[in-house]
């Protein structure tokens, strides 16, 4: 597979974040296939597995134009997608759902969820809360995955209870096992 930037450079394989993708040694691009940009992320930070990277879930903000760059594994042209409401342009490939990030662009949407979630879990904790238990029943992931999803989110709003009622939070510590 040939850099979709570079054009000429050969991708080399490794470990990124638990997942094995390809990257380009000279640009630092990634290439991830269909799913592996989710479990990288979920490897990144478990605090955010239950945040999905769904680039097609809202599609009033969805907005695509052509990139000039050709998909390393089918050859065919990728598309500039941007990542929800964030800065950060993703290239995607209609054909096999591959998407390239250039340098940098794993540790901004890292940055983007990381400030959603604070969002999400600030100010509609009980929505999201609901939502994560129905994906336990209707998926998108394997069952394992969705009842860890709903851990995580049980974490984090322990803690947004400890930072808001620090003095309930002590008393309910103190208590006896």
């Amino acid at each position: 597979m040939k850099c979709p930037v570079c054009k000429t450079r050969k991708l080399e394989q490794a470990i990124f974040s638990g997942v094995e993708v390809d990257y380009c040694p000279r640009c630092y691009g990634l290439w991830f296939e269909e799913d592996e940009l989710q479990f990288a992320k979920d490897e990144k930070d478990r605090d955010l597995r239950w945040l999905d990277i769904d680039l097609w879930e809202n599609v009033s903000r969805f907005r695509i134009s052509p990139s000039g760059k050709l998909c390393p594994q089918d050859r065919m042209p990728l598309y500039e997608v941007h990542y929800s409401d964030s800065v950060v342009k993703v290239d995607l490939c209609n054909l096999c759902h591959g998407i390239w990030l250039d340098r940098g662009e794993f540790k901004d949407i890292i940055a983007y969820l990381k400030a959603e979630a604070q969002d999400k879990i600030l100010y509609d904790y009980l929505g999201v809360l609901k939502e994560e238990l129905w994906e336990v029943f209707s998926g998108p992931e394997m069952l394992k995955e969705e009842v860890l999803d709903v851990f995580a989110i049980l974490k984090l709003l322990r803690y947004k209870f400890a930072v808001q009622h620090p003095t309930l939070a002590r008393i309910i510590s103190a208590l006896p096992r």
